[in-house]
């Protein structure tokens, strides 16, 4: 009987081990995917149903510009994410970096539903081979608070006025050196000539950021930072997002968005997966999901940009498919001067930054 009982020990012993050893491999962690986007692409409301179908964890760092993304991938940090969202002035150049992977487009369904106006486009294109899915577009408008202004400001130019000193934002970036090269009306003749600026013409633009400089109460680096720049009434106008104007408008303040005559510049955003990534198949299905028409609805929803996939638009409201311009998009774009890769980005921003170190 001692024998019996030492057998059923040890036989009760392994398979104690055995147990021990399912549960271990039960218990593997919870895949997660790092991302570097733009302010609004990591929303709860939406980012919450793929961790639950995917059974992962999302985690999300903010860019407040394209040089941040680049500078941060450049410097050693691409490891550190698995998902990116460059715009468009960036995104031709991230092609040919080495630093994202080409697309197996196959592995993305939705991707025939993105409008073909965006993905016929040649930005995140090399060498026949795809590097990014459109996410999102629109533009850099003018924001101003309605009570300040008896009558719209229908130019950008408007904004040099002495009686706005230090009442005014501009974006931290280079979207403001192409805005002065549009009052100057360096793009007149061909609109993305102001992507292409002379020497002679680039230092005319800081001429003019300098005269601007008296009205610039700060230059805000972060959609939040201009929210609460408005929430708190230290300035009444700005170069902006539709983010801004859509945490505004939900904040109960008197915010318009319009696009000035000169027009303005705008972006195309997409989504790219790293080529350090280790999650790829899950970064998949992150780009998958993010393009479906239902979550293009809802991030909509929280940006207030134009969704790349046109079916977003049936599970709109009137009010919301007339507030993205989706009745008229080919008139909305013609006025919209989108982001393109800049030859001569590192002079662009010698002058931007000789221009916010002037005193």
């Amino acid at each position: 009987m001692s024998i019996l009982r030492g057998k059923a020990q040890r036989l009760l012993l392994c398979c104690s081990f055995v147990l021990l050893a399912f549960l271990a491999s039960c218990k593997k962690p919870t895949p997660t995917l790092s991302l570097l986007v733009w302010e609004g692409y990591a929303d709860p409301s939406f980012i919450q149903g793929f961790e639950a179908t995917c059974r992962c964890k999302l985690t999300a760092a903010y860019m407040g510009s394209s040089d941040e993304l680049v500078a941060k991938l450049r410097g050693g940090a691409a490891s550190n994410y698995d998902v990116i969202s460059p715009s468009s002035d960036v995104a031709t150049m991230l092609t040919r970096s080495g630093l994202v992977a080409a697309l197996d487009l196959s592995k993305i369904s939705n991707y025939s539903q993105l409008s073909p106006t965006l993905t016929g486009m040649p930005l995140v294109k090399n060498a026949g081979q795809v590097y990014g899915v459109p996410l999102t577009w629109g533009p850099n408008p003018l924001l101003y608070d309605k009570t300040a202004f008896p009558q719209a400001p229908a130019t950008w130019a408007s904004l040099w006025d002495p009686k706005y000193k230090d009442k005014l934002s501009l974006w931290d970036d280079l979207s403001t050196v192409y805005m002065a090269a549009q009052v100057l009306g360096f793009g007149k003749e061909d609109p993305a000539a102001i992507y292409n600026l002379s020497d002679a013409q680039l230092e005319q633009v800081k001429a003019k950021l300098l005269a601007l400089k008296p009205n610039v109460r700060k230059l805000w680096t972060t959609g939040g930072e201009l929210t609460n720049l408005f929430q708190n009434h230290e300035v009444i106008a700005a170069m902006g997002w539709p983010l801004v104007t859509n945490q505004l408008h939900k904040a109960g303040l008197p915010i318009v968005e319009e696009i000035p005559a000169e027009g303005t510049t705008g972006w195309i955003d997409h989504l790219m997966i790293t080529s350090a990534s280790e999650n790829k198949e899950l970064a998949y299905a992150l780009l998958n999901y993010m393009i479906s028409a239902q979550t293009q609805k809802m991030l909509s929803d929280v940006t207030g940009y134009d969704p790349a996939n046109p079916q977003a638009a049936a599970l709109m409201t009137a009010e919301q498919r007339h507030g993205l311009h989706l009745d008229d998009i080919d008139a909305y774009q013609k006025q919209i001067v989108f982001w393109q890769d800049v030859p001569r980005r590192a002079k662009y921003t010698e002058i931007w930054n000789e221009v916010k170190a002037a005193q």
